[in-house]
């Protein structure tokens, strides 16, 4: 690959700052050697290609049979890869994993994509890294450590929110508490022992203090009741004994 003296460089960076996108896109691609492969400028040991992908070994492979897997668009990182060209990606991957299986007699396959520098990306084109692997090969050794069960947690919840805004779904909000009216406190109120029950024009019950008897009734939502509710008869007072409950009394409860 051509290597620039400092001065060329330093030229090349302010060329850079002065282009829109696209130019800096098509810069890339001259300067891609996987953009070169794919146009023939470039000798590889190519192992499989379709209208979509191009897959190679690795000159400095992890593995023997470790392949590199890329569209052949051009695209610097997995985010600008269009979301029909990874499915494609995905599919290919699986089948020349399959093969490595196979040919090398592996008992397992690394498929990894290394997303940006910080991550270990050295090619300035999106790869899918496919490596054959054997136990005890000591490749990619992974240190497990243990974690705060608090940054487990606080990680889950930052990750999860942000996850339901990039899916487009909405946050649940919590119901608004109804407003309460003189004499509903939101708890169970103890009925009274000769207590008046007296159904009213839009079906909710009204009821006068007596002496209380330990029966025990909810507060109704009325709005959901009239809605539910046809409109009913004229309105009728029942007085119930000590001790007795009438029938249309707990069939109310239960409305």
């Amino acid at each position: 690959m051509q290597q620039f003296t400092e001065e060329q460089q330093r030229q090349l960076q302010e060329k850079m700052k002065n282009m829109s996108p696209e130019q800096l896109k098509e810069l890339q691609k001259q300067q891609c050697i996987f953009c070169q492969m794919v146009a023939g400028k470039l000798s590889s040991h190519k192992i499989y290609e379709d209208t979509l992908c191009m897959a190679v070994l690795d000159i400095n492979p992890a593995a023997k049979g470790h392949l590199l897997l890329f569209p052949k668009n051009h695209y610097a990182i997995m985010p600008q890869v269009p979301e029909d060209i990874q499915g494609h990606l995905l599919v290919t991957a699986k089948k020349l994993s399959k093969l490595l299986l196979k040919t090398f007699r592996a008992d397992g396959a690394n498929i990894f994509i290394a997303n940006g520098p910080a991550a270990g990306q050295r090619a300035q084109h999106f790869l899918i890294h496919i490596i054959p692997r054997k136990g005890g090969d000591g490749i990619l050794p992974l240190e497990e450590k243990l974690v705060d069960p608090e940054v487990v947690l606080k990680v889950k919840n930052v990750v999860g929110e942000r996850l339901q805004e990039l899916l487009g779904f909405k946050k649940k909000v919590k119901a608004a508490v109804p407003e309460k009216h003189p004499g509903e406190s939101g708890e169970e109120k103890e009925a009274d022992e000769d207590e008046i029950i007296e159904t009213g024009a839009k079906g909710e019950i009204k009821s006068a203090a007596r002496p209380k008897t330990g029966l025990k009734t909810k507060p109704k939502n009325k709005e959901k009741e009239t809605k539910s509710k046809p409109k009913p008869a004229p309105a009728k007072k029942t007085i119930k004994k000590e001790g007795e409950v009438s029938l249309d009394y707990i069939a109310k409860l239960f409305r």
